[in-house]
């Protein structure tokens, strides 16, 4: 017996050329990447600004007016006026620096808010190949842990190092005006410091990126564990997974006490540096009031200085720390931003809303060819025809490329040559949300939101009506089910559907397919958890879809593929045969294999007995 061969297929057509993409545009400074996120906040951050400046403005006048006291003291004047302004000081410093506080705070929490947002929008739009390959759990790190620290850096950090660098400068000019000498001694010591801080700070920089791409890698193992979390309870596997995530949070403890040691030293050092001076001042100034040539009350005010110069000392290094930590943030959040993403999706209309054209589209694929990276090609030139309201289903091995045909027809990838056109027009000329709004997928997992199921079943089709609703849960036998919930509707499925059984959830996932009213209805497996009694009633539901939209289904059950109209044979990514049921049973030997040793799903038919007699 001779098998039947497919359809001549036509000469290779060459994909639309797409625009030359421009070339990646440099990598923009991470300081530059920071202060672009802080910029749109600037006349808030600058009265935040100011607010610290008259802060710190109150406390530089303070050792100004102790030694006027000390002096009225000394000289038997009365003192009641410079310690009420003393004490005014006191009192008006605080409560610059709690409004200084609230303000900060309030900014930096929208800074974040901002940041976290830019970062939603992308990742819900990345391509599907970019999601493929990247770990869920280190991407939501970056709009968690990361944002955080970019977060406390564009705002608290800028203006610490602000308000250090400005306060440091008033104090300067006031020890000097006290005296030059002691001034230059205090410098010397100062600068003596900083030039090993400008080693160190860097250093943070480069430890805070490690220890977030290491916290990234513990969110990855925990999602590759909770997201399978039955498959690792069933096997025993809890010891392993736990050594796993073991393993990336010791990463995270040693990357993290690596940023922890330089921040440490930082700190050592400004501390060290305050003291020293403090000593090295009093040192020489001591010799100088010994010798006649310095007031005490003179000596005292430089030593307040010198203390007052801790706070903005340790603000300044505060601040370089928090901005060498967001600058290490920063290179993560931006990689999200070069990630690509699908730009041509956010048609918010409801698909019901938008008038169709009338009758069933045809889909038809012509020479089309597809490989994921690093991989031999999972199409080869295929190409067939459905017509527009009818049933075709696509058999196969695994491997065959059944289910990519289905990822390209919604454009979760492109082929890399020919074309897939509906009612004639190439899908690639569409923007992703038209093409997708005339399709409805249902895919071999079934996947279930967490939610309700009214939720899950208006989660493509907003405006739904209650009636709606009813015909398809009858439709799906799913009304009986919900008769019997004492929430109806209302019922919460938990995470990812885990209060529903397989079937079920299959069946919800049929049913929001069809609550679309799609063009073009793809199942894949759609009936694979289903017993016999609820397959025959959802291949009656899916006959009468049948009636007014395009159906293309991936089945192995021989009762689910012998009412197609058509029946595609695939083999190693080409078209091998195509026919009906008794077409291919008599002239190609794969399928009558398939059908007899495979598709073992008969329902009564007496012929797949036979089929197994006959010779291959």
């Amino acid at each position: 017996m001779t098998t039947a061969s497919a359809p001549p297929a036509p000469a290779e057509t060459p994909r639309p050329s797409a625009p030359a993409q421009p070339p990646e545009p440099p990598a923009t400074p991470p300081l530059r990447v920071l202060l672009r996120y802080a910029r749109p906040h600037r006349t808030v951050l600058l009265a935040t600004l100011l607010l610290v400046l008259a802060a710190s403005a109150t406390g530089l006048v303070q050792p100004l007016v102790a030694q006027h006291v000390l002096d009225g003291l000394s000289d038997g004047r009365g003192v009641l006026g410079p310690v009420l302004l003393l004490a005014a000081l006191v009192v008006l410093g605080a409560g610059l620096t709690g409004l200084q506080s609230w303000w900060q705070q309030r900014t930096s929490e929208r800074v974040v808010r901002q940041i976290r947002r830019d970062l939603v929008f992308r990742l819900i739009r990345l391509r599907v190949p970019e999601l493929d390959r990247r770990p869920p759990g280190d991407l939501i790190s970056r709009v968690t842990s990361d944002s955080a620290l970019v977060q406390n850096a564009a705002t608290e950090g800028l203006v610490m190092v602000s308000n250090g660098v400005l306060s440091i400068l008033g104090a300067v000019v006031l020890m000097g005006v006290v005296h030059l000498g002691l001034l230059g001694v205090t410098a010397a010591v100062l600068i003596a410091v900083a030039l090993v801080m400008v080693l160190v700070l860097p250093r943070i920089r480069e430890a805070v990126a490690r220890a977030q791409e290491s916290v990234g890698a513990v969110g990855a193992a925990l999602d590759r564990t909770l997201g399978a979390a039955r498959t690792v309870k069933a096997n025993g596997a809890e010891g392993r997974e736990t050594e796993r995530a073991g393993d990336a949070i010791e990463g995270a403890y040693r990357a993290g006490l690596a940023g922890a040691r330089y921040v440490a030293l930082v700190k050592v050092l400004s501390g060290v540096s305050i003291q020293a001076a403090f000593l090295a001042v009093l040192g020489v100034g001591g010799a100088l009031v010994a010798s006649g040539s310095l007031e005490a009350s003179a000596l005292i005010a430089f030593l307040l200085y010198v203390f007052y110069l801790a706070s903005p000392v340790g603000s300044l290094v505060a601040g370089l720390s928090m901005l060498q930590q967001g600058l290490g943030a920063v290179g993560r959040i931006e990689q999200v931003k070069h990630m690509p993403v699908e730009d041509d999706v956010d048609d918010l209309r409801d698909p019901r809303a938008i008038v169709a054209a009338p009758g069933a589209p045809p889909v038809e694929f012509r020479d089309v060819r597809f490989s994921y990276p690093g991989r031999a090609p999972a199409l080869r030139g295929i190409s067939y025809t459905v017509p527009g309201g009818t049933q075709t289903a696509l058999v196969g091995l695994s491997g065959a490329g059944k289910t990519t045909m289905f990822a390209l027809l919604q454009r979760f990838h492109e082929p890399a040559a020919g074309q897939i056109l509906i009612d004639g027009v190439d899908i690639a000329t569409l923007p992703r949300s038209e093409v997708r709004r005339r399709i409805a997928y249902v895919e071999q997992e079934s996947p279930v939101m967490a939610g309700t199921i009214g939720d899950n079943l208006r989660y493509a089709a907003t405006g739904a009506s209650d009636e709606d609703i009813a015909e398809v849960l009858r439709l799906t036998r799913l009304d009986t089910l919900i008769d019997r919930l004492p929430d109806g509707l209302r019922t919460e499925v938990g995470n990812r559907g885990v209060t529903l059984s397989g079937g079920e959830r299959q069946r919800l996932a049929i049913a929001r397919a069809l609550l679309r009213r799609p063009e073009v209805l793809l199942l894949d497996e759609a009936t694979a958890q289903l017993d016999a009694s609820n397959e025959r009633a959802l291949r009656d539901a899916v006959d009468q879809a049948a009636r007014r939209c395009t159906v293309i289904l991936i089945a192995h059950r021989l009762s689910t593929v012998t009412g197609a109209d058509q029946i595609v044979v695939l083999e190693h990514g080409l078209v091998r045969a195509a026919g009906t049921h008794a077409e291919l049973v008599e002239a190609d030997v794969l399928y009558r294999e398939l059908a007899s040793s495979q598709m073992l799903v008969s329902e009564g038919n007496e012929d797949i007995g036979e089929l197994a007699e006959v010779p291959r």
